[in-house]
């Protein structure tokens, strides 16, 4: 087969898969002699990036390998992710690494898909340990941002989730957020690549896929189309405003907290004198990067009450064995006993 054969015809989806690509390894700082690799499923999303990258890799200097999970939930999962090898392979992908790994029982918000999604979050990251990349790209489209930002509206949980997911975070870089689902199947079909199609992204118990098969149609048959560009138009600028903020706390945070017993303390005048938006996020942001605990709202305002309401309340009991009380002219956090137990939302 000559070069020419071999090459696939330059169409618009490939091209734009390409460009994305190209754009998401400059905006990283990956540089030449650099190894990234491809989280590849073998579906439609994946196998476009892997072709993408394939391409764009050996032009910049840049290494792309793959790195494929066997979660091990459907009966033929080892034959699916050796299928996937192949493909990597064929497209010149090196290192091929095929992480199997074991899906724990799902606990809390989330189920199933959020216990596959930890799994193989971990196997990444044992993949770059392993082979000395410096990221892993992932395939998530302008359709997967849209379900994201649909989901978080479900739940109410505020801005943060509405924000989506980032083009990179923690070694992960996803260059297809502004790429539309139907364009990686038509790129995978212009290049003659032949995906698989999970028969779990048909499933109706997983909620992911009930927002991807009816809301967002129903969507966007009803209110026209472009809801789904809308909706990830929407988390990008959340995300500028969380950014924003983010950097304005850390602005002012050393200022207004100082050490306490087992924990830290934060002024109650400096939380006073900021409107909530920010005095939330204040809150919110200590006891994330003090505790690692993840506050959510109930809590938040039931802290802010401390400030704005303040009664002479006990210590309140908050998420991570983290207690939170007024003491004169501060709002103390720390690991030691409360009293009052806040109740989480469902």
């Amino acid at each position: 087969m000559t070069d020419s054969e071999r090459r696939p015809r330059l169409t618009p989806p490939i091209a734009d898969i390409r460009r994305a690509v190209r754009d998401s390894f400059a905006a990283a700082g990956i540089a030449d002699g650099d190894l990234v690799l491809v989280g590849l499923s073998g579906g439609a999303d994946s196998l476009a990036l892997a072709a993408g990258a394939a391409f764009e890799g050996p032009r910049a200097g840049i290494h792309v390998g793959a790195v494929i999970v066997d979660h091990g939930l459907q009966d033929a999962s080892a034959a699916t992710a050796d299928r996937a090898r192949e493909q990597a392979l064929g497209l010149g992908l090196d290192p091929v690494v095929v992480e199997r790994v074991h899906v724990a029982a799902p606990s809390g918000a989330g189920g199933p898909e959020n216990a596959a999604r930890d799994a193989r979050h971990a196997a990444f990251t044992q993949a770059r340990a392993k082979t000395g990349a410096t990221h892993v790209l992932l395939a998530h489209t302008l359709d997967d941002q849209a379900e994201t930002v649909l989901l978080g509206l479900a739940r109410g949980s505020g801005a943060t989730s509405l924000q989506g997911m980032a083009e990179a975070s923690a070694g992960l870089l996803r260059p297809l957020l502004g790429i539309r689902r139907a364009a990686t199947r038509q790129a995978c079909l212009d290049a003659g690549l032949t995906p698989w199609d999970d028969p779990q992204n048909l499933d109706p118990s997983y909620t992911r896929v009930r927002v991807r098969v009816d809301v967002l149609p129903v969507i966007e048959r009803e209110l026209g189309p472009g809801v789904a560009e809308a909706l990830a138009r929407t988390a990008e600028q959340l995300r500028e405003d969380a950014e924003a903020f983010d950097e304005m706390i850390e602005e002012v945070i050393e200022d207004i907290c100082e050490p306490a017993e087992s924990g830290i303390a934060v002024s109650v005048g400096a939380l006073d004198a900021n409107p909530p938006a920010l005095r939330n996020r204040i809150i919110r942001y200590v006891v994330s990067s003090e505790f690692g605990v993840a506050l959510e709202r109930v809590h938040v305002l039931a802290v802010a009450r401390l400030v704005t309401d303040w009664h002479g309340q006990k210590p309140l009991d908050l998420p991570g064995g983290v207690s939170a009380s007024r003491a004169g002219g501060h709002i103390v956090f720390s690991t030691t006993g409360s009293t009052q137990v806040l109740p989480h939302e469902h």
